[in-house]
């Protein structure tokens, strides 16, 4: 066969490139959440948001038309990638390359298919809360529809984990420790977590006393469990990685801890609004301030590690400025986006909300900015990485582990 382009050696690691663009959307939402006012919401609709368009100035105006634009493009990228992505591995599974890799530590990139599936529902959450008239007033029947998709999403992604952790555990020597130098068997883990936030939401968003208490249950059993997933494939990775060095094509991982943070962090948010709006259970704006802190400060440090090895592997020159093409490329979109929000949440459900910071202040943009600056170079390299891997240059994609 010949391949036209590097997508044509297909790795479920393409996920990633749905999973990407559905994260795009929510940093553009930030714009949203944290600029147009929604009295009596916890979140922006589309009345809020005309409403803020017709009387807001001109630097709010701007600030929802790009928001919009780019909720909507990314969405649209997060679809077609999925779909593109579902229609190829439906046909990669009859494969031999297939077979070979569920028999190989590479059998967890079929966790990068619940995750962008979770994403995309989470992305067109998002599509009706921005572009859907009177959406609000029949939420409260679309939640138990909602925590179904992501319950169904969840027990898909434990069937998968499920599948490897019973090979490997019950068959000696089959997990490959030397190919275990990277963080790459933390995909499991990121898949729980998208499926938990996901889950939290009505938690937030519900004035129901059922629906929120499932959400919180449902939500936490799947946060508990990716935690729990992450602490051991971490531990056992950096000890391979300490043994046999760090695989340059698989150097992205390391920073997947930075989205995991930003993923749990948004769950805990979420769950505490849902305990204080619904179970009377209080914290403080400065207790919501040091928990995003201390978040933020993992993810610096996690960032440092992972762009330090990068770096010394020449990764970026190879792989993403350079001819050199691998799907494992993709995973360096989401640390990025993930920093954005995060920091969005910090500056303002942190910083502004307990009296540090205030909000619309010199400082509060200088800080902003940075958050915008992580997410628009991430959409640069998105449309980069769809260029290279979905265009069609003759370049032969390196075969997935």
């Amino acid at each position: 066969m010949q391949h036209t382009r590097p997508a044509d050696t297909y790795s479920p690691l393409y996920f990633l490139a749905s999973v990407g663009a559905g994260g795009l959307s929510v940093t553009f939402f930030m714009y949203l959440m944290f600029w147009v006012p929604h009295p009596g919401k916890p979140v922006p609709v589309f009345e809020d948001i005309m409403a803020a368009f017709s009387t807001g100035s001109v630097g709010l105006k701007t600030g929802i038309l790009v928001a919009m634009l780019g909720i909507a493009a990314m969405v649209f990228l997060n679809l077609k990638y999925l779909i593109w992505n579902l229609k190829t591995f439906s046909v990669f599974r009859k494969t031999e390359a297939y077979t070979k890799l569920k028999s190989s530590n590479g059998e967890t990139t079929i966790l990068a298919m619940p995750l962008a599936l979770a994403m995309s529902v989470n992305g067109l959450f998002i599509v009706g809360l921005v572009f859907v008239p009177g959406l609000w007033s029949i939420v409260e029947y679309l939640f138990p529809f909602a925590m179904a998709a992501f319950l169904a999403i969840g027990i898909m992604a434990l069937v998968y984990i499920g599948d490897f952790l019973g090979r490997v555990l019950t068959k000696g020597g089959v997990f490959d420790v030397t190919a275990h130098n990277s963080f790459a068997q933390m995909l499991p883990a990121f898949a729980l977590a998208m499926t938990a936030v996901g889950f939290s939401a009505p938690a937030a968003m519900s004035t129901n006393t059922v629906v929120v208490g499932v959400s919180l249950v449902g939500s936490t059993f799947f946060g508990i469990a990716s935690i729990i997933y992450a602490v051991l494939a971490l531990f056992t990775a950096f000890n391979s990685m300490l043994h046999y060095g760090t695989s340059k094509e698989t150097a992205p991982t390391l920073l997947i801890v930075i989205p995991l943070m930003t993923i749990l962090g948004i769950m805990a948010l979420r769950q505490d609004h849902g305990l204080h709006a619904t179970f009377e259970v209080h914290g403080s704006a400065g207790e919501t301030m040091i928990f995003l802190a201390r978040l933020i400060a993992v993810q610096v440090l996690f960032g440092l590690l992972g762009l330090v090895m990068l770096a010394r592997h020449g990764y970026w020159k190879s792989y993403v400025f350079g001819s050199d093409t691998s799907p494992g490329s993709y995973a360096l979109v989401c640390p990025g986006v993930a920093l954005s929000v995060l920091l969005q949440f910090f500056i303002n459900a942190g910083l502004v909300q307990a009296g540090v910071l205030t909000k619309y202040s010199v400082m509060y943009w200088v800080i902003t900015a940075v958050a915008i600056a992580f997410q628009f170079a991430m959409v640069a390299l998105v449309l980069r990485l769809n260029r290279q891997h979905f265009g069609r240059p003759a370049v032969q994609a390196v075969p997935a582990e």
